[in-house]
């Protein structure tokens, strides 16, 4: 009788803000006067869902995986980095069961993107969008993201595969 093995990811990534580069989250573009700076695109809620992947099955993270001194990833759509994650999982016969993310920033406001942010992870995670959870919540003024210098995201994953029992 197959098991059900599952295992828990936690992801966290942030960003600064700079002029002139485009605001995309969730993979989702977001009308706003200042991107976030990065290698690729700079998502910040996909990079910290495509770590806690790695992490829930032990395959480190994704620095390790898609290093910024790889000109393959200059300026990458994190939506492929994401499905590149949830492809080297799946080699090990993991599939993601669902995805919990949380975006740290004063600015811009984030529910009128969640919907399409669900669609677009769960497109990349090779799962439904009534698995994936996107919320958001300022820091109130404190710390960095307070001062909107920039944009932080948690994430935790659950990954789950069928076992020989």
């Amino acid at each position: 009788m197959p098991v059900t093995e599952t295992r828990v990811g936690i992801g966290f990534d942030v960003h600064r803000f700079e002029e002139g580069r485009p605001l995309v989250l969730g993979g989702v573009r977001i009308d706003h006067p200042r991107g976030l700076t990065g290698w690729s695109d700079a998502d910040a809620l996909l990079h910290a869902i495509a770590d806690a992947v790695l992490g829930a099955a032990a395959l480190g993270d994704i620095g390790r995986h898609f290093p910024p001194s790889d000109p393959a990833w200059r300026d990458a759509d994190s939506r492929e980095l994401l499905r590149a994650a949830v492809t080297l999982v799946a080699r090990d016969g993991w599939s993601v069961a669902n995805v919990d993310g949380t975006v740290l920033a004063e600015a811009p406001r984030i529910a009128p993107h969640v919907e399409g942010m669900r669609r677009e992870i769960a497109e990349a995670c090779r799962t439904g969008p009534d698995r994936i959870s996107v919320k958001a919540t300022t820091m109130e003024g404190m710390g960095f993201v307070g001062r909107e210098e920039g944009i932080a995201s948690l994430a935790v994953v659950m990954l789950a595969r069928e076992t020989g029992a």
